[in-house]
């Protein structure tokens, strides 16, 4: 067999197992679609109900709360049905998805906002509302490629059950929740953060249903000259480059902090005792910055620029490091005496337990031989008694 008709076997086994055009329905998959972008009667109220379900497992933390909301909520229709507007030309439909997305998140702000304000609990560390404050451009791709299959699970003659796969994976609902979080704390950084979120996830899988759209030749509308498709397309780059640009910064940040922490473990960990007399015995990290606590005797100037060289080779600049020393004010002869001492009244405390103790359970032994001797005694007696009881029924 030549490589021409290895590469022709190979294209085909491709395309059997890539085609898809056999197996979508782009007009009935429009009519769907264009079905679901209303935000009015039933669906309100379910986005409402959804809203307030989510936002009591956001302020207990309960990721299962969250996902069972995520299951319930209708809120990818008016997304999805802006990118198909934007992919056949179809302006009427995506005014309507604009004002139906913009009722959706009224809804869902008023919703989660009156949860929040008569909520009476209010978590210490709320982790599940913090994740949603800080988008990466990870935040971008699951959004992006969650959209790419909500479209085309839209398109399939025979629907299944991705479209509850990519509720829960691209989660709208919860950065709606944490803004309303936000909103209700006047906390901005939450508001903000979530409100990105949420602008990150719908602008992605607007873009997923759009590129998908064109792909799969769904029809699309007359009259639209070139000049407005060109705007369109450099408004739509425009607004990717805005969005994109903060993700990807945050991404770098998320990702520089997570090594300095990893460099910092690792420091830690190979370096306990960092001199004679001195250990650490805790360490915290925020950010690029580390805090070390060291017990035992004081450092000299010797001691702590070793201790800085010896972080810089696990990459941790001096700048980013603060020693935090918290001697007991004896040297290390004393420290050891007074641990000796605690020792040895500590073993003289035991060797007193262990012998009453073992007196105890003397005692017990002895109770246990006069109980069994009464037992003995008890018997004979009972064994003396019995013939002359047999002699008195004879008689």
């Amino acid at each position: 067999m030549d490589y021409k008709q290895m590469g022709d076997r190979f294209r085909r086994f491709l395309r059997y197992y890539s085609y898809i055009f056999d197996e979508i329905d782009p007009e009935s998959a429009a009519q769907r679609i264009k079905a679901s972008i209303w935000f009015r009667g039933p669906n309100a109220w379910i986005l409402a109900f959804a809203i307030v379900l989510a936002s009591v497992g956001l302020n207990v933390n309960s990721t299962a709360v969250i996902i069972g909301a995520m299951l319930v909520s209708p809120l990818m229709g008016p997304i999805i049905g802006a990118g198909l507007a934007m992919g056949t030309n179809d302006t009427d439909l995506l005014k309507s998805a604009a004002k139906n997305l913009l009722v959706m998140v009224i809804i869902s702000l008023l919703a989660s906002t009156l949860f929040f304000v008569l909520s009476p609990l209010s978590l210490v560390n709320p982790t599940e509302l913090e994740a949603r404050t800080s988008p990466t451009i990870y935040d971008v791709l699951i959004a992006f490629f969650g959209g790419m299959a909500g479209i085309l699970e839209n398109s399939r003659k025979e629907r299944g059950t991705v479209l509850s796969g990519v509720a829960i994976a691209t989660a709208l609902m919860p950065p709606l929740c944490t803004a309303g979080y936000g909103l209700a704390h006047l906390n901005m950084h939450f508001f903000f953060g979530a409100l990105y979120l949420f602008v990150i996830n719908s602008v992605f899988i607007a873009l997923a249903t759009y590129l998908m759209v064109k792909y799969l030749r769904f029809p699309t509308m007359s009259g639209i000259s070139e000049e407005v498709a060109t705007r369109r397309r450099n408004a739509i780059s425009a607004i990717l480059v805005i969005i994109l640009v903060p993700s990807i910064w945050s991404a770098f940040t998320l990702i520089r902090n997570n090594n300095f922490e990893r460099d910092v473990q690792n420091f830690v960990e190979n370096n306990r005792l960092v001199a004679p007399s001195t250990y650490i015995y805790e360490y915290s990290v925020k950010g690029r910055q580390a805090q070390i606590s060291l017990a035992g005797e004081p450092l000299d100037e010797g001691l702590r620029a070793g201790i800085y060289t010896k972080a810089s080779s696990y990459g941790i600049k001096q700048k980013n490091l603060t020693l935090l020393e918290h001697s007991f004010g004896m040297s290390q002869r004393d420290m050891n005496t007074l641990i000796e001492e605690i020792y040895n009244n500590t073993s003289a405390e035991l060797d007193a337990k262990q012998a009453m103790l073992e007196s105890m359970l003397a005692r017990l032994d002895e109770l246990s031989l006069e109980i069994t001797r009464l037992k003995e005694e008890q018997a004979c007696q009972q064994e003396t008694t019995a013939p002359q009881d047999t002699l008195s029924a004879s008689d």
